[in-house]
């Protein structure tokens, strides 16, 4: 049986959680002792395994896991686990590779039907086996997952405020015209008049670079926008809305074996206010830049000796809704046709973020909160650059308190 890593908050004895007839091949989220547990058979008409809720990867929910060959695969990146809560395969370090041990699961004491009831005895009890069930047996309430114990950045951080977001293209806003767009759980007017675009209520700066108007609600903090101009022909995809908070979107986006293929592990440069990163997997070299909170440069070479790159910049709306701006490049001498068969590919990309598995409202910042592996080296450079932007933008506004006490 797997050792526990979370300490018992006392619950002791037989606690009934779910009719027998509820639990099979597909985790049911379910309580006992004050705990969330996720049971599933693992083979078809087979015993009962209760299991702690959540990957240790990226806190992702395992109720959205299946079984595969007699364990359960998370739907995140397909770490596995047995009965006893083993985790078994890492597929970002390798068929032959041995996971972590932070990687297990936790186990109760003992799972056992009786009476139509499955039981769950989180901690070793006397009694050996649950009691016989009545009439009035009900199951155990189900707790919410338990929060990470550290920060956790969420879409709606007032940090964020001392920061410049994307928050239209420029063609979206007409001379003349005016457009609403939300930001950090807020409504704010853009207007364009005689070519210049203002903000209402009044942000601490608006303005227009590399065909995007940027606001910052309050004085931001670290880098500036970055001018960039693509190469050959490039196009806006219209703007897309996922459910997927910000950060996590970012960070899932930065996985390098996101869909599959060979491991890789990244080279990463933290660098002032962002990051750099670079791979190359055997079918394309990937270099990237991030620029906090949540701008993204990625290029691509392939081996065929096409270049293509990917300007994604993510407008945090509220804590349940992301907005996506994407401008996609083909570098060189690129047909119409070649342009849109590459917009094609990335609209197709974009269009799986609604269904990226993520842990909760937002993104853990300490990295002891999940169990991270040399691939996640990307990750692990976002969270360090979110986290170094949450500082700088307190001290700003503890620096703001002071001056004006």
């Amino acid at each position: 049986m797997a050792l526990s890593r979370t300490p018992s908050p006392g619950g002791s004895g037989w606690f009934p959680v779910a009719r027998s007839g509820d639990v099979g091949g597909t985790p049911l989220q379910v309580g006992a002792g004050d705990r969330p547990w996720v049971v599933v058979r693992l083979r078809p008409g087979g015993e009962v395994t209760a299991l702690s809720p959540r990957c240790p990867h990226r806190l992702v929910p395992l109720t959205s896991a299946r079984v595969v060959d007699g364990a359960l695969e998370c739907a995140g990146h397909g770490w596995r686990f047995l009965a006893d809560g083993r985790c078994t395969a890492v597929p970002a370090l390798g068929a032959d590779a041995v996971p972590p041990p932070r990687a297990d699961l936790s186990a109760p004491w003992a799972v056992e039907e009786r009476d139509g009831w499955v039981w769950i005895a989180p901690e070793r009890t006397l009694h050996h086996r649950p009691p016989r069930a009545s009439p009035a047996t009900t199951a155990e309430p189900v707790p919410d997952l338990p929060a990470p114990a550290g920060p956790v950045l969420t879409g709606l951080e007032p940090a964020l405020a001392h920061a410049w977001h994307p928050v239209a293209t420029t063609d979206q806003l007409v001379d003349g015209g005016w457009l609403a767009v939300r930001l950090l759980g807020r409504t704010w007017t853009l207007e364009r008049r005689a070519g210049a675009v203002t903000a209402g209520p009044a942000p601490w700066g608006v303005r227009e670079v590399s065909g995007v108007v940027w606001l910052a609600p309050e004085q931001p903090r670290g880098l500036d926008v970055p001018a960039d101009e693509p190469a050959g022909r490039s196009a806006w995809l219209p703007p897309r809305r996922t459910r997927t908070p910000a950060a996590a979107l970012l960070d899932a986006v930065l996985d390098p074996n996101r869909g599959g293929g060979a491991p890789v592990v990244p080279e990463v440069v933290l660098a002032r206010g962002g990051f750099t990163g670079r791979w190359d997997d055997g079918a394309r070299r990937v270099s990237v830049e991030v620029a906090a909170p949540f701008q993204l440069l990625r290029r691509e070479e392939l081996v065929d000796g096409t270049v293509r790159s990917l300007l994604l910049l993510v407008q945090p709306e509220d804590a349940d809704s992301t907005r996506v701006h994407a401008r996609v490049s083909v570098h060189g001498r690129p047909t119409r046709v070649e342009l849109a068969a590459e917009v094609d590919r990335v609209e197709r990309d974009l269009a799986d973020l609604d269904r990226i598995p993520h842990g909760g409202p937002g993104l853990p910042l300490t990295p002891r909160d999940e169990v991270h592996v040399p691939a996640d080296r990307l990750g692990l450079a976002l969270r360090h650059a979110l986290a170094d932007l949450l500082v700088s933008a307190r001290t700003i506004q503890e620096d703001d308190d002071v001056a004006a006490a």
